[in-house]
């Protein structure tokens, strides 16, 4: 079978995109599967996950369709499924526009963490430069991030690791994560320590996890080991949880520039809905067809 695909990327997080709204990839290959195989940097396209672009729900009632204009769903390079991506969200917002699937800035995703709606802003030449999405609410409640706590909220709770002891913040966003403050940032040894706490007893979904180093009230710096994907560039929904817990801790306004390994996010915590919202870019890499 060959498969059209476009590969993108949003600060170094780079994405396989994939259209099976007419269902012609799932009924060859499975979607674990083929994440895993085009994923490959080695044997395949490489990525760190792949995007499919589905079908919305249909409600069945004709009148009312469904409340989505569009379905989103995210594949991990080891196969497993994340149910939500920041910076996939914003690829997946510049490629429906630029590929005039649909031509209005706002829409709304059904995602596996509920209702996305990002906002795509564009230039006189009406190239997307950048995406604004919000992101929903966070998740503080330990019983629904999920992590296993005696406690209601985990603020810079200790954790113990193979006899290291970290503090914790949890926050979901749509996925869980286990943000944790540092002195440097570049001193940490992620690729040791971040699958040690992503597997930790307490984390029954396992967790991404966030280093963050505070810079100022207004900016951080953050490095991140993602859940299922490993070290990688950046993490949209690991930036907003950070932006959360730097908050929540008092180390942070409501807004903050969030450096990452990949470049920059702005992070917004509107208190009076409660939604986070994101802003960064998406860029095209190339564009080529596989046989799978």
């Amino acid at each position: 079978m060959d498969l059209d695909f476009v590969k993108m990327e949003g600060l170094g997080n780079d994405f396989i995109m994939l259209d099976d709204r007419e269902g012609r990839i799932v009924s060859h290959i499975s979607y674990p599967r083929l994440a895993k195989q085009i994923c490959s940097r080695n044997f395949g396209i490489g990525a760190d996950g792949i995007i499919l672009i589905l079908n919305p729900a249909d409600s069945g009632d004709p009148d009312n369709p469904g409340d989505h204009d569009i379905k989103f769903r995210v594949y991990n390079c080891d196969g497993s499924q994340a149910q939500m991506c920041g910076n996939g969200m914003r690829c997946f917002a510049k490629y429906l526009y630029e590929h005039k699937i649909f031509d209005k800035k706002i829409i709304r995703v059904d995602t596996k963490a509920g209702t996305v709606i990002p906002e795509v802003i564009i230039d006189d030449k009406n190239i997307v430069v950048s995406v604004r999405v919000d992101m929903g609410e966070p998740v503080l409640e330990s019983a629904k991030i999920p992590i296993v706590s005696d406690n209601e909220k985990i603020l810079e709770e200790l954790i113990d690791v193979d006899g290291e002891e970290y503090k914790i913040t949890g926050v979901s966003m749509g996925n869980p994560h286990a943000v944790i403050f540092v002195d440097d940032v570049s001193k940490i040894p992620l690729k040791e320590i971040g699958p040690k706490i992503e597997i930790q007893r307490r984390f029954p979904e396992k967790t991404n996890v966030e280093f963050i180093e505070v810079v100022s009230d207004n900016e951080l710096k953050m490095r991140v080991w993602e859940r299922g994907a490993g070290i990688t560039l950046a993490c949209g929904t690991g930036a907003c949880a950070a932006h959360v817990a730097a908050n929540l801790t008092g180390r942070a306004k409501e807004k903050t520039l969030i450096h990452l390994d990949g470049g920059c996010l702005e992070v917004f915590w509107d208190k009076q809905t409660n939604h986070v919202f994101k802003t960064g870019p998406a860029t095209l890499v190339f564009e080529g067809k596989i046989t799978i």
